[in-house]
């Protein structure tokens, strides 16, 4: 697992300073208001303002986290604590909830699984809610919430007709739910190594495993936080929170709980392949050793005979016999044939 170098050492807390890699050129700003009747997006936004309707609610969602100076702005605009602004900038927090006088902070990580490199890719999802607006600050360009902003777009949807608190929770939910599509994916990838081990186990299939295995660490790390962030939100007595909304917190709750397990049980068959990869590899040898070890019984006897009648005495009846030679061929064939019923009677063979 990379890790990114520390750049912030000895400066102030809430010091602006991007830490993590730009991977768009251009900050894309996406922006959506909304009503229960009513419902606006805007796949351009070229300018921010605090300015809002008060019968109206308020999405941005913002991919490309290395502007700094659009960051400050946003800010300054929305009266975001600097803090918040920092951790934003800084793609290698770990998941988290935190309340403020004037909004909520939370943290978590979007994962995805490569089925070919068996790595786990995370990137930082982070989410201010503000009164009667949200901010999503997402590293990437792809876009984690374009189901919920179909629900969004179709009348009388659920989103439509709750606050502010609702879309933060059913952003959180949409993260969640892709975990399981994760696990998804490293099942199917522990199921095609044990098909291999049990195939033909080599170095290859080896180094799968630890790679697997790791990204099983990894994976727990970035979930684990996550179940006390989502506590600590369901618990709120935020003037943000309202009440309805804890219902569904909780039932948040219960699925980061389900994922870490899950996440367990994958860690406990992934650490079970590499005893399955040994015992395959053990068994393995000792077939080779049986067969080798059948064949040099074999001719052991044979090697015998083969010495006896290699000495050059004259005085050896089977010398002057015109069936010698097919007598000693007899006797050897003979000694193979007993030989293999012998191992074939005990299993050997």
């Amino acid at each position: 697992m990379a890790r990114r170098k520390r750049k912030k050492i000895g400066l102030a807390p809430g010091s602006l300073v991007f830490t993590g890699e730009k991977y768009l050129d251009a900050t894309l700003l996406h922006f959506c208001k909304y009503n229960e009747a009513f419902f606006h997006e805007n796949r351009e936004a070229e300018k921010i303002s605090g300015k809002r309707e008060n019968d109206k609610l308020y999405w941005y969602d913002m991919r490309g986290i290395h502007d700094k100076d659009l960051i400050e702005t946003i800010g300054q605009v929305f009266e975001i604590h600097n803090l918040v602004l920092e951790d934003i900038l800084d793609p290698q927090q770990r998941p988290k909830f935190e309340e403020y006088d004037n909004g909520l902070f939370i943290i978590l990580q979007a994962l995805s699984f490569d089925s070919e490199e068996l790595k786990l890719k995370t990137e930082q999802v982070g989410i201010y809610v503000g009164d009667g607006f949200l901010w999503s600050f997402q590293e990437k360009d792809t876009d984690l919430f374009m189901h919920v902003r179909n629900r969004l777009a179709t009348e009388n949807s659920r989103l439509r007709k709750r606050g502010i608190d609702y879309l933060a929770y059913a952003l959180m939910d949409a993260l969640v739910d892709n975990y399981f599509l994760v696990l998804d994916d490293i099942e199917s990838a522990i199921e095609q190594l044990e098909h291999a081990i049990l195939k033909n186990p080599d170095s290859n299939t080896k180094a799968k495993i630890h790679q697997l295995k790791l990204q099983g660490v990894w994976m727990r790390k970035n979930v684990s936080p996550l179940r006390e962030a989502v506590g600590l939100f369901s618990r709120s007595d935020h003037s943000l929170v309202t009440h309805e909304i804890s219902i569904f917190i909780r039932d948040l709750h219960d699925h980061i709980v389900q994922v870490l397990d899950l996440t367990e049980t994958y860690r406990d068959v992934i650490s079970g392949l590499y005893d399955l990869y040994q015992s395959e590899l053990s068994m393995k040898m000792n077939n080779i050793m049986q067969t080798l070890t059948i064949i040099s019984t074999i001719f052991i006897p044979l090697g015998f005979l083969a010495g006896v009648y290699g000495m050059n005495f004259e005085q050896m009846p089977e010398l002057k016999s015109s069936y010698g030679y097919f007598i000693w061929w007899g006797v050897v064939v003979l000694l193979v044939l007993m030989m293999l019923y012998i191992f074939r009677r005990r299993k050997w063979l």
